[in-house]
């Protein structure tokens, strides 16, 4: 439990915001295009590692265990092992966890870890009702018991209901994420036009951090099959403005409701990945790893609250590794929704909250904002479910060698009632 486990290097696709129909990426392709550039500026022989783990929620049906799938067509080879997991909005900070934790044990060196998400072809599903009659149907012999059988045919039958928004609503509590936000809105009066303008941040942060070329290494260009290129993020709105963001009507509690679609995550495509490896191997091999991998730490909580995962993650974590609030140079926190993102920085700046939930004699801190996801989120490049976690991972590591910082933590809630944080210090 000694070893040291360093984050070697790490890439990205640009995240492509799902436009109302397929995209030019299934989850595989994504993970190659990201892949590929990764692994060719290595310095090592890709045959020197020894797994692969890939982060994905929504799995289509043509890539079934959708690591292996990417490991060999990213040309590894035949006797690579490679496993996909699924824990919704942590997959891809999982990846990496998982991986640390191999490493850690002295069970493996080297471990390609990600996440990739491909939410526009999200599958249309057949209502219940709609499943049953085509059963039905089926079973049905005989012209007399077949024409029995068209009787109970549904104009609905015919409509289906997107994946996705069932896949978005917790089957516990029976509410979608949007509400969930609502519901610690309401609770930490958090106001419609303090989303807005956190909103609006994430937007203008983004773009400055597109023009200043600051993810220039972190994003790999992708090419389709008709030789198209996607260089950029193209969820971000460099025209941002409170007056648009103010017009969006609320998207989950009407009329009051604080959440709208401008002010929260976008549905997204992406993919992302990074090598951890040993210390053994960083020294063997003479690599330049960027960060160290400190530790993590995963919560659960109540799922219709689910959004305060990071403070009930982070906490322990930082406090573990004896650290106050000040000593986090940086912080990458999933902007899952506006609403739920300023509910943690509140949540943690509540000494009531801090005393009954987290066990703290007082409030934890208040989080600087140019410390807080300082080249925007998820709201202005988007949220690809499984692939999220890894990227503010391999975020947060690139800015705190951008500002010359040494430690962050990057955390996340989780759909279902779960939280993930990790802790990196600069190698």
């Amino acid at each position: 439990m000694n070893r040291r486990v360093y984050l070697v290097d790490g890439a990205r696709t640009p995240f492509l915001k799902a436009k109302g129909k397929p995209g030019p990426f299934t989850p595989v392709d994504l993970a190659v295009q990201a892949g590929r550039p990764l692994l060719a500026r290595q310095s090592f022989n890709r045959k020197l590692l020894d797994l692969v783990i890939l982060g994905c929620v929504n799995v289509i049906q043509d890539e079934m265990n959708p690591a292996r799938v990417a490991a060999l067509r990213l040309g590894l080879s035949e006797e690579m092992v490679a496993f996909s997991m699924q824990i919704n909005c942590g997959s891809g900070m999982q990846s990496i966890d998982t991986a640390y934790r191999y490493i850690l044990d002295g069970s493996h060196d080297m471990i390609l870890a990600g996440g990739a998400e491909a939410l526009s072809h999200a599958p249309l599903v057949l209502r219940q009702s709609a499943v049953e009659w085509f059963g039905q149907m089926s079973r049905a012999k005989g012209p007399l018991v077949r024409a029995k059988a068209m009787t109970g045919l549904r104009p609905e039958f015919f409509k289906p209901v997107v994946g996705l928004e069932r896949g978005l609503t917790d089957p516990i509590t029976t509410l979608n994420m949007g509400q969930t936000a609502e519901v610690l809105a309401h609770r930490f009066n958090i106001s419609r036009r303090s989303a807005d303008e956190y909103a609006n941040d994430s937007h203008h942060r983004l773009a400055l951090a597109q023009k200043e070329g600051w993810l220039k290494d972190e994003v790999m260009p992708a090419f389709d099959r008709s030789g198209n290129a996607y260089e950029h993020d193209d969820g971000v709105r460099p025209d941002s403005d409170m007056e648009g963001l103010t017009k969006a009507k609320p998207a989950f509690e009407k009329p009051y409701g604080k959440v709208t679609a401008g002010n929260s995550s976008q549905i997204t495509d992406g993919a992302s990945w990074v090598i951890v490896a040993s210390e053994e191997a960083v020294e063997k091999h003479k690599l330049e790893p960027l960060a160290r991998i400190v530790d993590s730490e995963w919560a659960g909580l109540n799922p219709s609250v689910m959004g305060l995962g990071p403070v009930l993650a982070s906490t322990p974590l930082a406090q573990r590794n004896d650290m106050a609030f000040d000593d986090v140079d940086l912080w990458e926190l999933n902007e899952a929704f506006a609403a739920q993102v300023l509910s943690c920085i509140a949540a943690w700046n509540d000494a009531d909250f801090c005393r009954e939930i987290l066990g703290l004699e007082g409030a934890f801190g208040r989080i600087d904002r140019n410390r807080l996801n300082i080249d925007g989120g998820a709201i202005s490049l988007g949220h690809p479910v499984g692939t999220s976690g890894n990227r503010i991972v391999l975020h947060l590591v690139n800015a705190l060698h951008r500002r010359k910082l040494k430690r962050g933590i990057a955390t996340e809630c989780i759909g279902g009632g779960l939280g993930g944080a990790m802790l990196l210090e600069v190698a």
